[in-house]
């Protein structure tokens, strides 16, 4: 039972950071801004920390480091969503305020932890414009993550599944 909570917070995570991604981009679309480059920065440096060396000339070494920043935006979403999922099969029950913000919140943490930790970026300097930028994304995935687990709970409470 556990493990089926874990696995419909994984599947939560995915539909969040759908919703994170989409957001991003409609973001990027608006205002005309780039993508963010602390991804690709963040995996360069867990590279040279670890001494793991991504392979490639530089044209390949960069399309790698943008395809690893990616995945591991994906992974820290869908871990987070499991990460509920279990906390929810051990009773953690959120509201629909909470819960959403907490998702929200627990998902920035992860996806930003790694880049200020390793001296890529830090949110101290932010403008609120960047803050913003991360924020409003974060903020979707803690809502449609936290939904779409009770979605699938209440679902299976009912026996409609």
């Amino acid at each position: 039972m556990r493990l089926n909570q874990v696995l419909k917070g994984a599947v939560a995570g995915a539909a969040g950071t759908t919703a994170l991604n989409t957001v991003t981009y409609l973001d990027m679309a608006t205002r005309g801004r780039p993508a963010s480059s602390t991804p690709e920065r963040t995996v360069e440096a867990l590279s040279a920390k670890s001494g793991v060396d991504v392979p490639g000339d530089e044209d390949e070494r960069q399309a790698r480091l943008g395809g690893l920043g990616a995945l591991t935006g994906i992974a820290a979403g869908v871990g987070v969503g499991a990460l509920l999922g279990g906390l929810r099969a051990a009773g953690l029950r959120l509201g629909p305020v909470t819960g959403p913000l907490v998702a929200g919140a627990l998902a920035m943490v992860v996806g930003n932890g790694p880049m200020a930790g390793l001296g890529v970026s830090n949110p101290r300097d932010w403008a609120a414009k960047d803050w913003a930028a991360d924020v409003v994304p974060h903020v979707a995935y803690g809502v449609v993550t936290w939904f779409a687990l009770e979605e699938q709970t209440r679902v299976r409470l009912l026996g409609t599944t």
